[in-house]
């Protein structure tokens, strides 16, 4: 092998060298801007939900901003004497506004002022009013000559709970069925020693 051919791979050698250095730096180059893009989108995003102060779309009407308030409150639903469970996860962190959280489902978090439990219902697809508790099913649990809808909030039966803004360590009954003052007592009791996760 002589000088010259030598000499050409040498050549041949540097250029790709150069070209595969180059290549690479403009790769690169290009992954940074796109991460430097994606950085500004992500820290514009965080810092307008950080820093809004009218509600959000989808939120209930008239409540505070998110982060205005953080209640809890212990909740419990029997139907016929069953406590139904809100640990599944079709009921878990359906808004931000109030909600059951961490596979808890005795527990509500509320995050901000004005949020009814009436609300809180409608974002779990619940429907309650002051004479019926009805699941997603369809299958519902109305006052009758023989059944009963009940609420009781800290002890105390009310007539409607849906307008009600949970306050913090509240406990709130929802019982149907035909009980007597004995046993909705024990539900009572039952709930006022259930834990409030915070």
């Amino acid at each position: 092998m002589g000088r010259k051919e030598r000499r050409e791979r040498e050549v041949k050698r540097e250029n790709y060298a150069t070209k595969h250095s180059a290549e690479k730096r403009k790769q690169t180059l290009i992954a940074v801007g796109v991460f430097a893009v994606i950085g500004v989108i992500v820290g514009y995003s965080a810092w307008t939900f950080a820093t809004m102060t009218e509600n959000v779309p989808g939120g209930p009407e008239d409540a505070g901003v998110l982060g205005s308030d953080h209640s809890h409150a212990a909740l419990s639903v029997r139907i016929f004497g069953d406590e139904f469970d809100f640990s599944a996860p079709a009921y878990q962190i359906k808004s931000s506004w109030i909600h059951f959280e961490g596979r808890d489902g005795s527990t509500i978090h509320k995050h901000a002022t004005g949020v009814t439990l009436g609300y809180l219902f409608e974002t779990l697809a619940l429907g309650l009013d002051d004479q019926c508790f009805e699941f997603q099913d369809g299958r519902s649990f109305c006052t009758n000559e023989d059944y009963t809808l009940v609420f009781f909030i800290n002890g105390e039966k009310v007539s409607d709970i849906r307008d009600y803004e949970i306050m913090e360590d509240d406990r709130v009954l929802i019982s149907y069925g035909a009980e007597t003052a004995e046993e909705l007592e024990g539900q009572l009791l039952k709930l006022e020693n259930q834990e409030i996760i915070k």
